[in-house]
């Protein structure tokens, strides 16, 4: 489709192509390519695995036969954390209370006497644990920077901790499924059509422009007007403007504006 514009645009001139073979454009080659330089030094730097583990929250202990390290297996510092924390929030204190008294049925409480809500870890009112799960959610490596709503449902799978209704991520349905526009196959057929209003007067009185553009071609029409240009004015500088230089067209594609569903059509 891309040579196809092209080829619209160059079949109204009297041109001749000459072909210029790819090995003589030495021009094109130079700022196509990298300049190839002499490497004047190199710096090896060695990254220690300590350092690696240690951005995972890998914790490494060493046995005191002070064998080597053939295998370690990872667990989460933040279980932990947050089994100490949860003693001092005075509602999960609460929730634990009315839990143990069978009066929260979706809360449990297990023999390692951490509060879940159903199978999620209760994440206690601490500033900073809250920000290091949320970090863990969407800057560890295993993560890749999700957005909002896909970074809430990843931590909704292991954490609950109670939030405002204000801050609570996208749960409407999903959007249906897209519907592309066709692809032209010749120029002048399909039209997009739109206004660009709020312009500075000009002497003639014209404060919009009536924009129409060729989705083949992309060649546009910008026509001058009046905002309160009536429907049929309207209709007769589309005929005048578009149709008289192109014909009939096949489909016009705009917004949901009144006076293209309605006003407009009745007027063509």
């Amino acid at each position: 489709m891309r040579q196809r514009r092209w080829i619209e645009l160059l079949k109204n001139y009297d041109c001749i192509i000459q072909y210029h073979p790819g090995k003589v454009n030495v021009v094109a080659n130079a700022l196509s390519r990298k300049s190839v330089g002499s490497l004047v030094a190199i710096k090896g730097c060695q990254r220690r695995l300590v350092e690696d583990l240690r951005s995972l929250h890998v914790h490494i202990r060493f046995l005191e036969s002070r064998a080597l390290v053939t295998n370690f297996r990872v667990q989460p510092n933040f279980v932990g954390r947050i089994k100490a924390l949860q003693k001092n929030d005075l509602k999960l204190v609460q929730l634990m209370e009315k839990v143990k008294k069978d009066s929260k049925p979706n809360f449990v409480l297990l023999d390692d006497g951490i509060l879940r809500f159903r199978t999620r870890l209760c994440v206690p009112n601490d500033g900073d644990l809250r920000r290091e799960l949320l970090e863990e959610a969407h800057c560890s490596r295993l993560a890749i920077h999700p957005r909002g709503t896909k970074m809430y449902k990843d931590l909704r799978q292991n954490y609950w901790w109670s939030m405002c209704q204000q801050v609570k991520a996208e749960h409407q349905r999903l959007a249906g499924s897209l519907q592309p526009l066709s692809i032209p196959e010749w120029k002048w057929e399909h039209i997009t059509m739109d206004f660009v209003i709020g312009l500075p007067r000009t002497l003639g009185g014209d404060n919009t422009i009536r924009v129409i553009v060729d989705r083949l071609t992309k060649s546009a029409h910008f026509l001058p007007m009046k905002i309160n240009f009536s429907m049929d004015r309207l209709a007769s500088l589309y005929v005048r403007e578009i149709v008289r230089m192109h014909g009939v067209l096949v489909s016009i594609v705009s917004d949901r504006d009144p006076h293209f569903t309605s006003k407009f059509c009745h007027s063509l």
